[in-house]
């Protein structure tokens, strides 16, 4: 009887992961269960391009249409896995079809946080997660002349950016002091703030939202210091939370995540966890860490995949990611929860520079904005562990590559 794995989350982790499946030689049964009834497809696009109107809508697949068929992979659209036995290790799904498996995979993804405030079930107020959630918005911005963003972290961001270029008037609601201080730093978030002044954002910072007001769709925001800022649409962008409930309720340990060891393996053997809902224990950082990015769902789906397998990998890529806002683009590099000090190489003035986040002579993480093919040696000062003195970082005529040590040939 040939073996059955099943992957529950069809986005990017869960479709990397039976695209792995079938190229390592896995010839028993592949199921792939998503949610929503479109194939897997990324996400970063959908806050920028796509949702500029500027790609057309095939570009964000993962695969094309035929690859699930063409590798022999279930792909059950629109069906939600509702129940999980571990010891019977069976899967039950909304529609009351169980399955039983050999090996699963559980990549269920995040959710936003949903705010709730009077007003918030107005026409009109969106959030962003999904790609008809973000047919949902442009087709709103496509008749709209004004948005308010509620919160300031990279999807608010890049929404403003898009909704901006597109030339919408645009205001962004943030309790923190800039854009992404709790990620960034006020130093860096303030090049943010920078950047999207100078392209006509209202940046209302230090302020909160306290009501949507309209009659049946939304009209305005009341803001926490009273105010009172018309609009045609809301986008609201304050975080997600990991979709852990199946877990939770099958006993797997769960926290900020589903807990996985650094095989992404859970506390039930032969269920795994990858993506936005795996909270992974990271053999570089000693300690379980949850990243909620493209670049991580890539990584780990492939690695999840070959440990279903027996391969018995550790997961052990640093954290990067991405974003694009306007003409400005960056990469970052590293895992930084708190820092001694940021380090600027180049000047933030200009857009063009690198930043360090440092505790004592180490390296933490790096981004470099319009500043490209750094990555590597950014990586090897953070894995190397290279202690650096902050002059010599923050000399733009001394290569990078002089103050981290050699790739080993």
């Amino acid at each position: 009887m040939t073996d059955t794995f099943i992957v529950a989350g069809a986005g990017m982790a869960g479709a990397k992961a039976v695209e792995t499946l079938r190229e390592e030689g896995f010839d028993g049964r592949v199921a792939l269960i998503g949610d929503e009834l479109e194939r897997p497809y990324e996400r970063p696009p959908l806050s920028k391009d796509y949702l500029r109107g500027d790609s057309r809508r095939e570009t964000i697949y993962v695969h094309p249409e035929r690859f699930y068929a063409d590798h022999d992979v279930e792909l059950r659209l629109g069906r939600r896995a509702v129940e999980l036995d571990v010891r019977e290790r069976t899967l039950v799904l909304d529609d009351g079809e169980w399955l039983r498996y050999d090996r699963l995979l559980l990549a269920t993804g995040a959710e936003p946080h949903r705010l709730g405030i009077p007003g918030s079930d107005l026409d009109g107020v969106r959030y962003l997660r999904s790609v008809s959630d973000c047919d949902a918005l442009r087709e709103r911005l496509d008749h709209a002349g004004s948005l308010v963003v509620v919160g300031a972290g990279w999807i608010g961001c890049e929404v403003a950016a898009s909704a901006r270029t597109r030339g919408l008037d645009v205001t962004v609601l943030e309790p923190q002091a800039v854009p992404l201080e709790r990620v960034l730093g006020r130093d860096v978030g303030a090049v943010y703030r920078d950047v999207h002044v100078d392209h006509g954002v209202r940046m209302r910072l230090g302020c909160g939202v306290a009501a949507f007001e309209g009659t049946g769709a939304v009209e305005r925001v009341r803001t926490s210091d009273g105010d009172a800022i018309d609009c045609d649409v809301v986008a609201v962008g304050v975080g997600v939370r990991p979709r852990i409930e199946l877990a939770e309720r099958a006993g797997i340990a769960v926290g900020d995540g589903i807990h996985a060891d650094q095989r992404l393996e859970t506390s039930a053997p032969g269920v795994f966890a990858a993506g936005d809902v795996a909270g992974a224990q990271h053999p570089f950082y000693d300690e379980r860490i949850r990243v909620e990015h493209w670049a991580n769902a890539l990584e780990q789906g492939p690695v999840a995949a070959r440990n279903m397998l027996g391969r018995g990998l550790a997961y052990e890529r640093l954290p990067y990611f991405f974003s694009d806002q306007y003409d400005v683009g960056m990469e970052y590099t590293g895992y930084a929860r708190t820092w001694d000090r940021v380090v600027f190489r180049g000047d933030p003035a200009t857009r063009e520079f690198i930043a360090f986040w440092l505790a004592g002579d180490r390296i933490l993480a790096g981004m470099n904005v319009n500043v490209w093919d750094v990555v590597d040696p950014i990586q090897r000062l953070i894995r190397e562990r290279v202690a650096v003195d902050d002059r010599r970082l923050a000399d733009p005529d001394l290569p990078l590559g002089a103050l981290a040590p050699a790739e080993a040939s």
